[in-house]
């Protein structure tokens, strides 16, 4: 008599998703605040990292350095940098044809505007993050926000229908500081217009106004972010305040470290810049860090304010910052085996307007 066989079930499990971040880095400065929202995502992930940094030479260099110092982390971690010229980033905003900045973070900020175009297509998705920025809590639940999305969004960043600036535009209204991008959607819509899509049958595939054009922008990036999203808002989903604890006007809505045990109706009587928005009368629970608008400093944790105990912000956060800055790259190392960053330099990506010539003259060849 033959014996039964034996049958065994193997259950496969898909792999994990990773967390995706599309960055922009565009001096040493950067890079010095970079790595510690750098730091601070790979402290706290439930998942593997793929970092996508559009820099030049000496931030690369700078951030490398941090790189090469993981061997062992957690989870997997994927970096690839792009490395523009700042002849090339010029060249991208003349063929645009209507944008400028006389914002600090000059040229480079606006690439914040063209992260879909310089990131392979395989890129659906994305978090971009300013520099001056550390997590407190998993990036994975910044990730998950994507979830929630209709099917045509393709946007999201903190609302504020509560700010009146008319010098700005009301481009106050939202904050680029952080955004989840549809990468895939925004590429479909050629967000970004170009001298090169205007020769084409299709053009641009939408316009920012009536007008077609913009007008009245101020605040570099994301003026032109407010223009996007004020005119078509069925491509935007507000993003929740605990992503925007910013010292930026809203004063991290009042809230910092200390009185561990306060309760939810205690903390929300302390809670600021909240009346008139989504969130009036819920509690901002901080899971993101933003320290903008310190001014007279390239490097918002070198902040003269930080020296002096009787500041506000500084009574709040000090710690939190000293720790964040102080917390070795080599404690990192927290895996059982062997596992290096993965790092690929690309030097002087195409845009996609480029890519669309080059395709357009090789189908005329054919």
């Amino acid at each position: 008599m033959t014996a039964a066989p034996v049958v065994q079930t193997i259950l496969v499990e898909p792999p994990v998703e990773p967390v995706v971040f599309a960055l922009v880095m565009y001096s040493v400065s950067s890079a010095k605040e970079g790595a510690i929202l750098l730091k601070s995502a790979i402290m706290y992930t439930t998942r593997p990292l793929h970092f996508h940094i559009l820099c030049d030479e000496a931030a690369q260099v700078y951030l490398e350095s941090r790189f090469r110092l993981l061997t062992r982390p957690t989870h997997h971690i994927t970096v690839r940098f792009y490395r523009l010229s700042f002849q090339s980033m010029m060249d991208r905003v003349i063929r645009e044809g209507s944008i400028f900045t006389d914002h600090s973070a000059g040229i480079p900020g606006l690439m914040k505007l063209f992260l879909h175009e310089l990131i392979p297509d395989h890129v659906e998705k994305a978090i971009y993050v300013d520099t001056d920025t550390f997590f407190l809590t998993d990036p994975a639940l910044l990730w998950e926000e994507f979830s929630y999305w209709d099917p045509n969004v393709s946007i999201s960043m903190p609302s504020h229908p509560d700010q009146n600036a008319p010098e700005w535009h009301h481009a106050s209204r939202i904050c680029s500081c952080i955004m989840l991008l549809h990468l895939g959607r925004l590429r479909a819509a050629r967000l970004m217009d170009s001298s090169i899509y205007r020769a084409d049958a299709a053009g641009a595939l939408w316009a920012p106004g009536s007008e077609g054009h913009y007008m009245n922008v101020a605040l570099g990036d994301q003026g032109y972010w407010w223009a996007i999203v004020s005119n078509r808002q069925d491509l935007f989903r507000p993003l929740r305040y605990d992503w925007e604890v910013t010292s930026c006007l809203l004063d991290m809505y009042m809230t910092g470290l200390g009185d561990d045990d306060v309760s939810e109706e205690q903390e929300s009587k302390v809670m600021v810049h909240l009346w008139d928005t989504p969130y009036e009368e819920q509690v901002v629970l901080p899971k993101l860090l933003h320290f903008n608008c310190l001014h007279d400093t390239d490097v918002y944790y070198n902040w003269a304010g930080w020296s002096n105990p009787e500041d506000s912000l500084t009574k709040r956060w000090k710690p939190a910052v000293e720790y964040h800055v102080g917390f070795k790259w080599l404690w990192l190392n927290r895996g059982s085996t062997d596992s290096p960053v993965d790092i690929q330099v690309i030097v002087d990506p195409p845009f996609a307007d480029q890519r669309f010539a080059a395709e357009s003259a090789d189908e005329l060849q054919h």
